[in-house]
């Protein structure tokens, strides 16, 4: 008998100290995600505070009688920028834009490093470590290519890409066929075009849609190729069609259903 109390006391000892330590984990991945949206809470009231003051900033393309002035026809991209992000873009000169979608919790800023890709992947605005890092736009992509491809974490809080994955409801995308990424020089609005289920594919397999390979569009071939294998990827149809020279934003997240698996939404930018 006394064996088996002294068995069940060390047991007992065990699963405590293993509960304890559980705990604790627990608390600390809490603590820290806490701390991550406080810091991205912080970013969206920096660029709250640089809000454009004057509304007639926002079009300065069109005078009264809707003719554009000459003043207009020479603006430059610097002239066109949007103080909210430009005081980002200034803190970090890696801060590309801003991702949101209206009602929910995805909104937060994108990165971009094309010498150094996945550099934000465990890293925050500030370039400290972060488990949940920041969205970012791959590195093989450019202004004008024609699809910001970007990356972001599938987190169990939540956060991050995570809530991209309710896309695969049709019914979500009913609530949310519209996707907002603002840059420091221009905003913009993208209709979901198509979600649908991947993976990473290996080098040598063919006959496979690798969404991630498609960034470069301002070819008319690849183009066309592109858009064709996005509508047939699509879990249901949402009506959006694209013809050459519209632009993109992709979404792409972890899922778990296969090796290697990915969710992606596609959005094709209002015309």
């Amino acid at each position: 008998m006394k064996k088996r109390s002294k068995l069940s006391l060390i047991l007992i000892s065990l699963f405590s100290a293993a509960f304890v330590i559980s705990s604790c984990k627990t608390l600390r991945v809490v603590n820290c995600a806490m701390q991550e949206e406080k810091a991205f809470d912080d970013l969206k009231k920096t660029a709250a505070k640089n809000d454009r003051a004057d509304p007639e900033k926002k079009d300065n393309k069109k005078d009264k009688a809707g003719e554009k002035t000459n003043a207009a026809k020479k603006t430059t991209k610097e002239e066109k920028t949007d103080p909210r992000y430009m005081e980002l873009k200034k803190s970090n000169p890696d801060f590309f834009g801003w991702l949101s979608i209206e009602g929910t919790v995805l909104d937060y800023p994108v990165m971009y490093t094309p010498n150094d890709p996945e550099y934000y992947l465990h890293r925050n605005f500030d370039g400290e470590y972060s488990y949940g890092g920041v969205p970012f736009i791959q590195g093989d992509c450019r202004e004008g290519c024609g699809n910001y491809l970007m990356h972001g974490h599938n987190m169990k809080n939540g956060s991050m890409f995570a809530g991209i994955l309710f896309y695969k409801d049709k019914s979500y995308w009913k609530e949310h066929p519209v996707i907002s990424f603002d840059t420091p020089y221009e905003n913009g609005e993208y209709e979901v075009m198509s979600a649908f289920y991947s993976k990473v594919y290996m080098s040598d397999e063919e006959n496979v849609f690798k969404y991630y390979k498609y960034t470069d569009l301002t070819d008319k071939k690849v183009f066309d190729e592109y858009a064709k294998q996005v509508k047939a990827a699509a879990l249901y149809d949402t009506g959006v069609d694209a013809e050459y020279g519209d632009e993109f934003i992709t979404l792409s997240t972890c899922a778990y259903h296969t090796e290697n698996g990915r969710f992606v939404v596609i959005a094709r930018k209002k015309h």
